[in-house]
């Protein structure tokens, strides 16, 4: 449990990645195929720099995601998902889902959450491979 607030399940997960930013991150990551800091900070909801430096390193400290130096550019680094990381892919299709059900979502970036909710879990489970081979090879 370490310094959490309790040992609920829902808790320790919100503790990890249940700031707006964190998920951002993760959906830049999992779903937009951002793997560098500066594709991460032009995302659309306008991340602070300096936040998504506080985050990156959170989420790897969390083991969300691992960050290797990029062999193409020396002052860059490669974000990846990890297992842990990969194993949200559920729950950020859930959180779609509901959002779909219950906001008013923009009818062209909600193509992408529809897609994935009736896709059902054997999508889910060819996505799933995909970022394996993408991140953990």
């Amino acid at each position: 449990m370490g310094n959490s607030r309790s040992g609920c399940p829902i808790n320790l997960t919100v503790e990890v990645i249940g700031d707006k930013w964190s998920m951002i991150i993760i959906r830049g990551i999992m779903f937009d195929g951002k793997r560098h800091f500066r594709e991460l900070l032009n995302a659309e909801e306008k991340i602070a720099s300096n936040i998504l430096t506080d985050r990156l390193s959170m989420l790897e400290r969390e083991g969300i995601i691992t960050k290797r130096p990029d062999p193409d550019h020396k002052q860059k680094y490669i974000y990846s998902l990890t297992a842990a990381g990969i194993d949200l892919l559920p729950l950020m299709v859930e959180i779609g889902a509901w959002s779909l059900k219950h906001r008013n979502v923009d009818q062209a970036k909600g193509e992408h959450a529809e897609m994935l909710v009736k896709g059902g879990k054997e999508l889910q489970k060819e996505i799933r491979k995909n970022l394996m081979k993408e991140h953990l090879s």
